[in-house]
């Protein structure tokens, strides 16, 4: 006896019959509904199933609307379902095996197989609405394109002239060479393979610290225990740059986009942005020591640690200089946060906003003082890091340290490798004048790399074995036809002997200024001439490569005009414009030291505009700079807040730990009223500058102390000692400073109270124990400092009872020694 059938299933039997007689004509169109529906994500009905299979597909669309609907079926039915999904012969839904058993069952098992409930799963119709929904959106899509394309005919030239230009492979093999190596950055690691560990090691436990913090992690730079405590990003922040921003960029050079580059820019906090007012106020006050109040409101900035930086290189106090460098560097890498990667060859930093110029200028100055240290690995690695941030415009001429710094390091694979990923795009741009990099600066277009690629060709030739240098040669003969006047600086710098008539070319003529040349383009291509030959001159020297460079003179001197030498066509279009031409005058501007010679190249107009050292030539294509719009609205850290007394007295303990000497301090200020008008903050700007400047704390307290120096202070009494003590015997008194302020009728000397000899016996039992821990006292106060200055205008006092004198009464000190 066959199962009883419920309702559901007996709908769909009749349903089935009444379709038996339609389904046959129906079925031959049904691959071609499902060719015009798209492509899905479950198998294709096949057109060889019965009518079951047609039913199904119609019943789809009904379990769907249902599923609109609050659809929530009881855990009974889930598990009958679950029974008999196995079973269930829906062709759309079920594997590929399954689909072929079902092939082959005959048309007549089809009423029996009804019985059962069919139809895809919960999870594949949710797949496939989705699925639809997504065809609908992409056919609305291109229907939209169609008629764009209709309306606007140039609108699919404009899109593909848009996209970008230089393939992926080209990208990729120029940020594997940019990327930059970690363990390379170190120079001590440098250090010690020349010198040995042990050296290092002694050098750094010899050089003093006045701090012990905690050891911050950093791959630019090594912390030191004496740096102050850093926080996570110390103001700076990083982020991607909009699209909108990136397609501006690209507008103001005339650069066509680049495949896989991702461009940022640095943000200043609020905070950050105030201190940077007040260090831009500073500079034009021409006050170095405004700097250090600067660092104790913000102790990483990094413009004033540059700037200090070049203050301690022009007293000659090179590793000075170099330490608030790496400060600077650290400062930047804290901010380096999330997806920003320094290292990877393919993040550049917008040159254009002024928040990014920093740490560029802090990485020249790192190149250059690793250069003077003679660690040229660190420095070739720093330079390359210099290059990759903005590789187009190279702002501040890292590609001119990069030339002989990859030889000088043995890096010189990496030199050939660059100028083979530019050399094919380069001669297409000679033929036709297109490439992806027109009007972007490439390095094969500059007269040092030209001569090292020949150099590291020969090198490579040299230790394969390799006696005919037939590609070094060429490669040289090259950069001799395309930079004639490297060749007599060159010789002359590396002692290289070339024939008289060689000499006597009018292509190697030197100037030695732009007075006599055509064009800004023709000064930088002599100005680049001279920089080559300067730096480069001593991997020219050794004998074989010596008499390699006369050879190759020789035999290609005379294909050259004998004219002056005009520059290259692709160096000629791109030194024409401001933004590279401006690359190399900042190069020689921030290394003035060594390049103070090539001066008379650079534009009287260049070298006669305002700099600041903070920002060197700022770019023409710039979007802000230091200026009214730059710090609109920002506060005055440093301005004068008012503090509750409670606030004071916390902040004066955290300076002064020591109960007694900070009365002794409370007293002096309180006996002086002339210090408020030298100290607006109060007694804590006092004590904080006894840290910052004693030296100039003494004399003003010596000032001050003697009614001089300027200040209104009481005048002198007949047969009182200067500023304002009495003469002969005189008891000293340390009033509580609480009972001064709130005592109303307080006169401008008032009277001593009852003496506290409390404090005086502290002193004595403390002082002893005070002399013996004074290395080992952690405080930002120098409390030795104040101790000795503040006994030396209170009598000595503390000195005398130190020493045990027992002529003193019970309850008062006597000053019997007077002011020195």
């Amino acid at each position: 006896m066959p199962p009883r059938l419920n309702k559901r299933q007996l709908r769909e039997q009749e349903e089935l019959q009444a379709l038996k007689t339609d389904v046959a004509p129906d079925a031959a169109p049904a691959p071609e509904q499902s060719e015009s529906s798209g492509p899905s994500p479950v198998a294709p009905p096949k057109p060889a199933v019965g009518g079951f299979a047609a039913l199904m597909a119609g019943e789809e669309l009904e379990d769907d609307e249902s599923e609109e609907v609050a659809h929530t079926p009881s855990s009974k039915s889930k598990k009958k379902k679950k029974k008999k999904k196995p079973a269930t012969p829906a062709a759309a839904s079920s594997p590929a095996p399954e689909a072929a058993d079902r092939e082959s069952t005959p048309t007549a098992e089809l009423p029996q197989a009804a019985s059962a409930p069919s139809g895809p799963s919960k999870k594949e119709r949710k797949a496939l609405k989705k699925q639809k929904a997504k065809e609908k959106q992409i056919d609305d899509v291109d229907k939209a394109l169609a008629e764009l394309s209709l309306k606007y005919p140039d609108l699919k030239q404009q899109l593909a002239s848009s996209a970008p230009s230089s393939s992926p492979a080209a990208a990729r093999s120029l940020a594997a060479l940019l990327s930059v190596s970690l363990q390379h950055l170190d120079s001590e690691a440098e250090l010690r393979k020349f010198f040995g560990s042990k050296v290092i090691s002694a050098a750094k436990s010899g050089s003093p610290s006045s701090r012990q913090s905690v050891t911050q992690r950093s791959n630019l730079t090594r912390p030191k225990p004496s740096w102050w405590p850093a926080q996570l990003r110390e103001g700076l922040s990083v982020r991607l740059l909009t699209p909108e921003e990136v397609e501006a960029s690209l507008r103001r050079h005339g650069w066509q986009p680049l495949h896989g580059e991702k461009l940022w820019t640095v943000e200043y906090s609020k905070k950050y942005r105030a201190v940077t007012f007040e260090f831009m106020r500073t500079v034009m006050s021409g006050d170095p020591e405004g700097f250090y109040q600067l660092l104790r409101a913000l102790p990483y900035h990094a413009d004033t640690l540059l700037q200090l930086s070049e203050v301690y290189h022009h007293r000659e106090e090179h590793s000075t200089a170099a330490d608030y460098v790496d400060r600077a560097l650290f400062t930047y890498e804290r901010g380096f946060v999330g997806a920003f990667n320094f290292t990877s060859g393919a993040n550049r930093l917008d040159f254009d906003h002024v928040e990014n110029r920093p740490f560029f200028l802090a990485l020249h100055r790192q190149v250059t003082d690793l250069q003077r240290r003679g660690c040229v690995r660190t420095a070739f690695e720093f330079a390359k890091l210099l290059y990759a941030l903005e590789p187009w415009s190279d702002p501040h001429g890292a590609a001119l340290h990069l030339d002989f710094l990859a030889l000088k390091a043995g890096v010189t694979q990496w030199l050939i490798d660059l100028w083979d990923v530019f050399e094919s795009e380069l001669e297409n741009e000679r033929k036709d004048g297109k490439s992806p990099y027109l009007r972007r600066l490439v390095p094969n277009i500059l007269p040092g790399i030209a001569y090292s690629h020949a150099l590291a060709l020969f090198i490579r030739e040299e230790s394969s074995g390799d006696k005919t240098h037939e590609s070094s040669t060429e490669a040289l003969k090259a950069a001799i036809r395309d930079f004639p006047p490297v060749v007599p600086l060159l010789s002359d710098k590396a002692d290289i002997a070339l024939g008289a008539d060689v000499r006597a070319h009018p292509a190697f003529r030197i100037h030695p200024d732009a007075s006599m040349l055509l064009s800004d383009s023709h000064a930088i291509f002599h100005l680049l001439s001279h920089l080559y030959a300067q730096r480069a001159s001593s991997l020219w020297k050794p004998a074989a490569r010596a008499s390699w460079f006369a050879n190759a003179v020789t035999a290609v001197y005379n294909t050259l005009p004998t004219a002056s030498p005009a520059p290259p066509k692709p160096f000629f279009a791109r030194f024409e414009s401001p933004a590279l031409s401006w690359s190399v005058y900042r190069h020689v501007l921030v290394n003035e030291s060594t390049c103070r010679s090539l001066f008379p190249f650079v534009p009287r107009k260049i070298l006669d505009a305002r700099h600041v050292a903070c920002d060197p030539l700022p770019p023409s294509t710039r979007v802000s700079e230091y200026d009214g719009e730059f710090f609109r609205g920002v506060e005055d850290v440093l301005a004068v807040r008012p503090r509750s007394r409670r606030q004071e007295a916390r902040l004066l303990e955290r300076l002064v730990p020591d109960g007694a000497l900070r009365g002794q301090l409370l007293d002096f200020w309180n006996a002086h009223p002339a210090l408020a008008q030298r100290f607006p903050g109060g007694i804590v700007q006092f004590a904080q500058i006894a840290e910052q400047m004693p030296e100039v704390l003494e004399d003003m307290m010596l000032a001050v102390a003697a009614g001089g120096g300027g200040l209104d202070a009481p005048q002198q009494r007949e047969g009182e000692m200067p500023g304002g003590m009495p003469g002969g015997q005189f008891v000293v008194d340390f009033v509580d400073p609480g009972d001064v302020e709130d005592d109303e009728d307080v006169q401008e000397l008032p009277a001593p109270p009852p003496p506290r000899a409390r404090v005086e016996e502290h002193e004595e039992e403390d002082e002893g124990e005070d002399e013996d821990g004074e290395e080992e006292e952690v405080a930002p106060l120098p409390v030795r400092f104040v101790r000795s200055l503040v006994n030396r205008f209170w009598g000595g006092g503390t000195g005398n009872a130190a020493n045990g004198s027992s002529d003193e009464e019970e309850g008062q000190l006597r000053d019997t020694g007077g002011v020195d």
